[in-house]
């Protein structure tokens, strides 16, 4: 939207889910941001009905990535498209190639928040993903990525040894607390993705904020995780291609394609350990790489499956997401960042997937 266009004024009218136990009537979306006051001009407002929920967060994707890397804008432009017609409004970029800063001046694309590049060991990682370094260079990639992101920095913890034939930690004690004390000290908080069990506990006790996937955990390592209030972001409908990448290694690394199935057996019993447990939980799909965009509904429903409480799963996505991530819901003076259904989607999460509105900036744009 340019400088000299007006949002029209906009009136939500059903059930707007404030929070997961409030719930109001109605609300006005003037100059593209919300209030429950009524506005002059309301008697020309253009009235939308249904339940309103705040637009929902994606907590693990990357937009401007593709299968062997780096995509154009046109590429990820549609990568964002497909996950605001799924009603993904915010997103948690979790590691991209691509400079994606221009987005932020399109008013029509969600809203990213940033982790900078993936830094991995060399040659653990997927091929043209990551920077790729030794252990003595990672406190300066993390203050590099620190002060490139917002607010947010992606290590890799853990991927295949070659040498070892299994998953296996990427780097050591002293070089992760030395990294993580310097991301901290430059303001940003820092996550990595770990499939496996080496590497949680030398990152959870050097400061780790964070832990994507997060496959490896077990009775050993969920009480820390929950002492420390570490979260987690299942992305379980990206564990859901273990299998298949297990067949694909089956002959050269029989040793990691065993493990992958373990992981994946066991996923939605370690999901709902961590709950249970009180560790923070937050929707995220992995998008993009090899995964499609748009499939948040799909991971809210595959958190049901593992047990955890609809309305808690709901939250992951929506509430509790947007106050992880330091950013407003359906406040007054808020952006208007909205989806809104047909039917209560604290009922049936599955509501998820069939957005009748999404209004974002004030405007209806899908």
């Amino acid at each position: 939207m340019s400088d000299h266009e007006v949002a029209p004024v906009l009136r939500i009218k059903g059930r707007v889910l404030v929070g997961p136990d409030e719930v109001r009537d109605e609300l006005w979306a003037v100059d593209g941001q919300i209030t429950y006051t009524r506005p002059p001009g309301a008697d020309g407002a253009t009235t939308l009905t249904g339940w309103a929920l705040p637009g929902l967060v994606d907590a693990h994707c990357h937009v401007g990535l593709g299968h062997e890397g780096p995509v154009d804008m046109a590429t990820s432009e549609k990568q964002a498209l497909t996950d605001r017609e799924a009603g993904t409004l915010l997103i948690r970029d979790a590691g991209s190639p691509s400079d994606t800063r221009w987005t932020d001046e399109r008013e029509d694309l969600p809203k990213i928040i940033r982790a900078g590049r993936h830094i991995a060991r060399t040659r653990r990682y997927i091929r043209g993903f990551a920077h790729e370094i030794e252990p003595g260079d990672l406190v300066a990639y993390v203050a590099q990525e620190a002060q490139r992101g917002d607010g947010w920095v992606k290590l890799v913890g853990d991927w295949i040894d070659r040498d070892a034939g299994d998953l296996a930690a990427c780097w050591p004690r002293g070089e992760v607390e030395a990294a993580i004390a310097e991301a901290h000290r430059l303001g940003a908080r820092v996550t990595a993705h770990c499939f496996a069990e080496a590497a949680l506990r030398d990152l959870v006790e050097a400061g780790i904020d964070c832990i994507e996937h997060a496959t490896g955990l077990t009775e050993d390592t969920i009480p820390l995780f929950a002492e420390r209030g570490v979260a987690i972001v299942p992305t379980l409908v990206n564990i859901a291609t273990f299998p298949g990448l297990a067949a694909a290694g089956e002959v050269r690394y029989p040793r990691w394609s065993a493990h992958m199935r373990q992981l994946h057996a066991r996923r939605y019993e370690t999901v709902r350990a961590a709950y249970d447990a009180g560790i923070p939980v937050f929707a995220g799909t992995d998008a993009g790489g090899s995964l499609a965009h748009g499939l948040v509904a799909s991971e809210v429903a595959e958190l049901v499956k593992a047990g955890i409480p609809p309305l808690d799963a709901l939250s992951a996505t929506a509430w509790g997401a947007r106050s992880w991530l330091g950013r407003p819901g359906l406040e007054e003076g808020a952006p208007a960042d909205l989806v809104l259904y047909d039917e209560d989607p604290r009922a049936d999460v599955r509501v998820l997937g069939s957005p009748r509105r999404v209004v974002l900036n004030g405007r209806v744009i899908g």
